[in-house]
């Protein structure tokens, strides 16, 4: 038997429309902070319909200067679903302030407004929701839950560009909507990263914020002079990345539309298989599908889960695990006393859960066989 097919959990798509914007950027005079940085800003503020977009190096910076933008600091709390990135934690921690876990809702494993109600005290600052996988959370609850509280609501849409809940586009959701532009992501600018408002403070808050504190980026100072105002970081991102994000941006839409065929023909097909269920979905929530996610149902899901995931390894499918939930990992218990059990939810739905490949470029065919591999190792006994 020769080679297995190879197909990736995610795959960039680069075209020569893709190429030549590089390159035109690369050779107009400029390189770092140019007038593609604006445009591109200007364009991803228009897709989320609001006002303003700060272009960053990566979605973790954009997380970042939007806690900053919020003010947290020192003593903060800051409620945050498990069953994300560490990067949606970090952002939090890097403000000296403490990630407070709210499990997850067991049918979507979206952050559960219910038990971040329950987690509210006093030093509640804010509240971070995940839209896990490319679906939405529950926006109108957790708003309810925010304004009753004085928090703020941040949006990590880093899964979600293209999506939108009862006909209000992701980045419109909440007081600060996070993307990311990583190459697996639905578009990407290599690296990068944005954050998306209305609120024009919170837009000057974390413009500063990506240029070490300065009040001005070089373009605007007259003479030499320019003042720090903050403490901040250099989170800027080129003019050429910004070209490329902007030619990506053209086909967001078919690619977005394109994933959800293939999350229909993966959903159709999964149908019969008893041992498996798929993330269930929100009334209302345009699911973007960054990932399709299936989750092996009944007891022993730890082991099951390793011999279908060994099993694909060993055909060619580039699966992964999405994610260890965060509370889990050493730093998280060694610095703020996390520890198993807090979020049983999202605990347990780690235990059985698989993201399979999802790009745009898949033929049907690729999905088919993805399809094959997984009901062959259904009917041979792997899991």
């Amino acid at each position: 038997m020769g080679n297995p097919k190879k197909i990736p959990y995610g795959r960039q798509s680069i075209d020569e429309h893709d190429l030549k914007a590089v390159a035109d950027a690369l050779t107009s005079g400029w390189l770092t902070t140019g007038p593609k940085v604006s445009e591109f800003e200007q364009a991803i503020a228009k897709l989320s319909n609001v006002a303003h977009g700060v272009a960053v190096n990566s979605g973790t910076a954009a997380l970042h200067a939007a806690m900053y933008a919020f003010e947290v600091k020192e003593g903060d709390e800051v409620i945050v679903p498990p069953m994300t990135f560490a990067a949606s934690a970090n952002c939090v921690a890097y403000m000296g302030a403490t990630p407070v876990f709210a499990d997850v809702d067991p049918d979507t494993l979206l952050l559960s407004p219910e038990k971040v109600e329950q987690l509210i005290t006093p030093k509640t600052k804010g509240i971070i929701a995940v839209d896990y996988a490319g679906q939405p959370c529950d926006y109108d609850a957790l708003r309810t839950i925010a304004d009753k509280h004085g928090l703020f609501l941040a949006a990590d849409a880093c899964h979600s560009i293209g999506g939108n809940l009862n006909g209000k586009m992701v980045g419109s959701l909440a007081d600060i909507s996070l993307y990311s532009f990583h190459p697996v992501k639905h578009m990407t600018t290599g690296e990068g990263g944005m954050a998306v408002t209305d609120n024009p403070e919170y837009d000057r808050r974390m413009r500063i914020f990506r240029n070490h504190g300065i009040t001005a980026d070089f373009r605007q100072r007259d003479g030499w002079f320019y003042e720090m105002e903050d403490l901040g970081f250099n989170y800027r991102l080129t003019d050429f990345q910004c070209a490329l994000g902007l030619s990506q941006l053209e086909k967001l839409e078919q690619w977005v539309e394109r994933r959800r065929e293939i999350a229909a023909l993966y959903a159709a097909e999964f149908a019969g298989i008893k041992e498996l269920a798929p993330l269930g979905l929100r009334p209302g929530a345009n699911h973007a599908y960054h990932l399709y996610v299936i989750r092996l149902k009944g007891s022993d899901c730890t082991s099951k889960r390793k011999a279908l995931f060994d099993h694909l390894r060993e055909n060619g499918l580039g699966v992964q695990v999405h994610y260890i939930p965060v509370h889990l990992h050493p730093y998280y218990q060694k610095t703020f006393g996390t520890h198993e059990g807090m979020c049983p939810v999202a605990e347990e739905a780690y235990k059985g859960i698989i993201s399979l490949p999802m790009f745009p470029t898949m033929e049907d065919s690729d999905v088919h066989h993805v399809v094959d591999i997984i009901k062959s190792a259904s009917t041979s006994g792997v899991f």
